[in-house]
């Protein structure tokens, strides 16, 4: 264990758009049970407060092996072995993941090719009631059989503690037999309960029309789960829109915020969501009007209303956020920003009415950061943080305090409250 504190290293063009001068964050190395090459690590809360971590490890010809490991304080647990293969589809955007289900249960999932086409690929979903000693049989929760697009999953519990599935679904992407288009429908959301003997349950058609390569989130407010997508209109308008489940049934898909954001290809650039009982927040990017920004709107009824939207960047963003919700109810986003001297991974603290806290840069500027989506979940007054640079790496930083007088300002917009 290192534990070291890091300086941020900015210009003085960046210290201009902070205003208070550069923060300083306390990070506490959590050496990597991943070795060298791996990628696309996950990072998810256990009911019982437990870290877990899911990454893919290289093992070379082609081979990959999902892994996972458990926090243990300041160290992690032995890598546990999910499973191996080569025919995977492996890629920096569209990666595997690992939760707990309230009864113990572990569910993953990774992605397998299920044909020569580069986009062809399907879900693979397996459980473990052994703390990950041994996994199931892999199950596919999709049963349209096209070799197409199936992934950027999200896994969550329903009520009656099985598992839920939400994916992107390529099926409508197809050409019709006959129809002599050379191009079909557009990428749907798709859902599916399994249960860990290898049964699926009810499946649903979630939104008919999304970007076609963004990742999904999802969390469970106490009156059922959130779902959160960027959706894709006719007209190429690619904003943030969210649908839930109540009373068994999904409601129609509704935007977070109206961006506004037209774009004629898929920004590869998801939102993140967390709840805690009827409280959620959403974070997500945005370049419409050609400003790029990371935006976070908070929720009072679990999802079904949300305020305006609170700007969280430095001025500079990528984007690739993630989200944690406090007591308070305040939310701490992380992002990417970029600067003259390479990207750093930041995150800062935000209240529902704007005030915002100092940025606290966790990886500056200058110090290897790969492509991919950096994860954080809260583990008590801590937050776990983990991202790809030559290898997967973790890092602690303390929960940030709000400045005792941060400005109460959301962002100035003309957006209604989106309901």
């Amino acid at each position: 264990m290192n534990r070291t504190t890091l300086p941020s290293r900015l210009t003085f063009a960046a210290l201009l758009v902070l205003g208070t001068g550069p923060a300083t964050a306390e990070v506490t190395v959590l050496p990597s049970p991943a070795g060298d090459g791996s990628i696309a690590p996950n990072l998810s809360a256990a009911p019982d407060g437990r870290v877990l971590m899911s990454w893919i490890d290289k093992l070379g010809e082609g081979r990959h092996a999902l892994r996972f490991a458990v926090r243990e304080g300041e160290r992690w647990s032995a890598p546990r072995l999910i499973a191996e293969g080569t025919d995977w589809f492996v890629n920096w955007a569209d990666f595997p993941s690992i939760v707990a289900l309230p009864d113990g249960m572990l569910a993953a999932h990774w992605l397998v090719k299920s044909a020569a086409a580069t986009y062809a690929y399907d879900v693979r979903i397996a459980f473990s009631g052994d703390g990950g000693a041994h996994w199931s049989a892999p199950i596919v929760p999709h049963r349209d059989g096209t070799p197409t697009e199936h992934g950027f999953v999200s896994l969550f519990p329903t009520r009656d503690g099985r598992l839920g599935a939400a994916w992107l679904d390529g099926r409508e992407t197809l050409p019709a037999a006959g129809s002599g288009e050379e191009t079909g429908g557009a990428m749907t959301l798709r859902y599916a309960i399994v249960g860990p003997g290898g049964e699926l349950g009810e499946e649903a058609l979630l939104d008919a029309r999304l970007c076609d390569c963004c990742q999904t989130a999802a969390a469970v407010t106490s009156e059922g789960p959130l779902v959160v997508f960027r959706d894709r209109s006719s007209a190429e308008v690619r904003d943030i829109a969210r649908v839930r489940l109540r009373e068994g049934a999904w409601t129609d898909s509704q935007a977070i915020a109206e961006d506004h954001w037209e774009i004629s290809g898929c920004p590869v650039n998801g939102p993140s969501v967390a709840a805690d009982g009827r409280r959620a927040a959403v974070a997500w990017f945005t370049a419409a009007n050609d400003a790029p920004r990371v935006r976070v709107a908070f929720s009072a009824d679990a999802g079904a209303s949300f305020g305006l939207p609170v700007t969280v960047d430095d001025g500079r963003p990528v984007g690739r956020v993630d989200t944690v919700l406090l007591e308070d109810g305040s939310a701490i986003v992380s992002w990417v920003e970029s600067s003259p001297e390479g990207s750093s991974l930041r995150l800062r603290r935000i209240r529902p009415d704007g005030g915002r806290g100092e940025a606290v840069v966790v990886v500056p500027a200058g110090q290897p950061l790969a492509n991919g989506f950096p994860q954080m979940v809260r583990a008590g007054s801590e937050l776990v943080l983990a991202w790809t640079a030559g290898r997967v790496r973790t890092a602690i930083v303390p929960v940030p305090d709000l400045p005792r007088q941060a400005p109460a300002t959301p962002t100035a917009s003309s957006l209604p409250q989106s309901r």
